[in-house]
């Protein structure tokens, strides 16, 4: 029976487990995973369950995956400062998040923006979301300028062909005139 439990919780996605994340240490409900050099991208998603304090300060992250600290519920205390936070669009979780936070900001001294540079050493948690989503450089934006200059490029060069057909006609036209003469 306690199998099937378990396999209903892999199943429906669980993300708790008794294990501790590598390299992180646990004692009892703290998970330090301070000082280890994490990035957004190598950071563990499941931590052990009734996980309560955890250490993330003095990393390398820059953002936090959506949900991430939701998934905690007995989560108490976080400790985030002394990383590299990009203030773009993939802050505005971490900021709503210290937002809604019933007044722990002893929790969270100095969550600061270290880029883009005209929001470096704000507070994540004050930022405005305008502030927030004019940082933000979507992929496809860029696509759309990049499409849109191979475009003018394409019809600068049809353009020019065009202008060079024109030429060449009226070359050819002159001389066949000249030789009907001759």
């Amino acid at each position: 029976m306690k199998a099937l439990h378990l396999l209903c919780l892999l199943i429906l996605g669980g993300q708790s487990s008794s294990a501790c994340p590598h390299p992180c240490a646990c004692h009892g409900s703290q998970v330090n995973c301070s000082s280890r050099f994490l990035t957004s991208s190598n950071l563990s998603s499941i931590f052990p369950a009734g996980t309560a304090e955890l250490h993330l300060h003095n990393n390398q992250l820059t953002t936090l995956p959506n949900g991430f600290l939701d998934k905690l519920p007995s989560l108490r205390q976080v400790s985030l400062h002394g990383n590299p936070w990009a203030c773009d669009c993939g802050v505005l979780y971490l900021r709503a998040w210290l937002r809604r936070r019933p007044g722990s900001p002893s929790g969270q001294p100095h969550v600061n923006c270290s880029s883009p540079p005209h929001l470096r050493g704000r507070l994540v948690e004050y930022l405005t979301e305008e502030e927030v989503l004019d940082s933000c450089h979507y992929w496809y934006c860029d696509l759309a300028l990049a499409s849109q200059v191979i475009l003018f490029v394409f019809v600068l060069v049809q353009v020019a062909l065009l202008a060079a057909v024109i030429v060449f006609l009226r070359r050819f036209e002159r001389l066949s005139r000249e030789a009907m003469r001759t």
